[in-house]
C-alpha cells in the first residue's frame, strides 16, 4: 500500500534538515536536536522526527555540520595521574568523575576522548572544542602546559591565587577542619599529616587541618610522593623508626595513604584506635570495608563529574562560568 505521507525522494537535490522540519511540523533546531538524542526534545517527537528523515532517505553528516560550526562536537578528558600498580585507573578517582563527565557531555550531543597529558599532540585530543583536566599536578605543572593550547580548560581541584582558570572541586580546607575537629573531640595531641603538599589539593586539606588545630596539638607533616597503601606504610613505619617518635593521630590525604599508615602502625603493636586514630581522605568504597573500618572524609566525585562538564559546555557556548566548590562529609567509622 503506497504511503500518504508526503515525500521528497523524486526531487533533484538531497533532503535537507528544512524539509525534513516542514514534513514532521516542527522547527529546524528541533530536527536537529531530535536526530542528535537531545533530552530538550520529547520522546515522541524524536521518534517521529527520526521515522521521516528514513523514509527520506535522510542521514546526519556530522563533519559537514562539525566544518560549518567549526566545531567537533567533542570534549578532552586529560587525566593527570600517572597510573601505578598500587593506584589503578580503576579506582573510584577518577573513573566517578569519568563517569558523571561522560553521562552529561553524551546527553549533550558531545563525544568524550580520553588521554593523558603525555597525548596531547594526537589529533582527536588537537581537534576537542575544549579540555577537562583531572589533576592540576605537583605545583600545578599540569595546568601550565594545557593552557599553552588557548583551548576552553575546566580543571578537577583547588583554586589557587592568581589563577584566571575555571576550577571545580572539592571543598578541600572545610575536609581537613573536619578532621581536625574529631582528633579535638578525642584529645589526640601528636599528630602527623601524610600527603604530598605539592599538590593545591593536599595543601588546602593541610592547611584545614592546621589551621583547625590552633596550636592545641603538635602537627608533623610527611610528604610520600604517592597516593598509595606502600607510600603510606613506608611513611609511617620510617617515622616510628625514630628514636622518640611518638604519634596518636594520622590524617592521611587518600584513603590508600591511610590504610597503609594503618597497617605499619598494627606491625609496631600499636592498636587503632585505641592508641592511634586514622583518617583518610576520599571515602572509597574499600574504607568501609577495610580491618577496622576506615573514619574518612567523603567527596562527591560523580557530582563533581557532572559540574565539569555542565561548565566546559558553557565556556563552549560563550557563556559566563564560575568556579565551584562541592562539600565534603566527615564518615566516622572505626578508625
Amino acid at each position: 500500500m503506497p504511503s500518504n505521507k508526503p515525500s521528497l525522494r523524486n526531487t533533484d537535490s538531497a533532503v535537507t534538515m528544512e524539509d525534513l522540519a516542514k514534513l514532521a511540523g516542527v522547527s529546524k533546531i528541533t530536527v536537529s536536536r531530535a536526530l542528535r538524542d537531545s533530552p530538550l526534545v520529547t520522546a515522541e517527537t524524536r521518534e517521529k522526527v527520526r521515522a521521516i528523515a528514513n523514509e527520506q532517505g535522510y542521514r546526519l553528516n556530522i563533519s559537514a555540520r562539525n566544518l560549518r560550526m567549526r566545531r567537533s562536537y567533542s570534549v578532552a578528558v586529560v587525566v593527570e595521574m600517572t597510573p601505578v600498580r598500587g593506584r589503578p585507573m580503576s579506582d573510584p578517582y577518577p573513573l566517578e568523575l569519568l563517569g558523571g563527565i561522560t553521562q552529561e557531555l553524551t546527553t549533550a550531543g558531545y563525544s568524550v576522548v580520553l588521554t593523558s597529558k603525555q597525548l596531547m599532540d594526537t589529533a582527536p585530543v588537537q581537534g576537542a572544542d575544549g579540555l577537562i583536566l583531572l589533576g592540576q599536578g605537583s605545583h600545578g605543572e599540569a595546568v601550565r602546559a594545557l593552557q599553552l593550547t588557548g583551548m576552553p580548560l575546566v580543571v578537577w581541584g583547588a583554586p589557587e591565587a592568581g589563577s584566571d582558570y575555571i576550577v571545580v572541586g572539592s571543598d578541600n580546607r572545610k575536609g581537613g577542619v573536619s578532621a581536625a575537629e574529631r582528633f579535638i573531640a578525642q584529645g589526640r595531641k601528636k599528630l602527623v599529616f601524610l600527603g604530598d603538599v605539592d599538590h593545591a589539593e593536599v595543601q588546602e586539606r593541610c592547611a584545614g587541618f592546621i589551621g583547625a588545630m590552633a596550636g592545641l596539638a603538635m602537627v608533623h607533616i610527611i610528604r610520600p610522593k604517592a597516593f598509595t597503601f606502600e607510600a603510606g606504610f613506608d611513611a609511617i613505619s620510617s617515622l616510628l623508626k625514630k628514636k622518640g617518635a611518638s604519634v596518636d593521630g594520622v590524617f592521611a590525604a587518600s584513603d590508600l595513604l591511610a590504610m597503609g599508615a594503618i597497617r605499619a602502625l598494627v606491625e609496631k603493636n600499636l592498636r587503632v584506635p585505641e592508641n592511634v586514630s586514622v583518617i583518610g581522605y576520599d571515602d572509597t568504597p574499600g574504607a568501609a570495608s577495610f580491618v577496622p573500618p576506615l573514619t574518612s572524609v567523603h567527596q562527591y566525585l560523580r557530582d563533581g563529574g557532572v559540574l565539569l562538564a555542565q561548565k566546559m559546555l558553557g565556556l563552549i557556548h560563550g557563556e559566563q562560568v564560575q568556579s565551584e566548590m562541592l562539600p565534603t562529609m566527615l564518615m566516622v567509622r572505626h578508625t
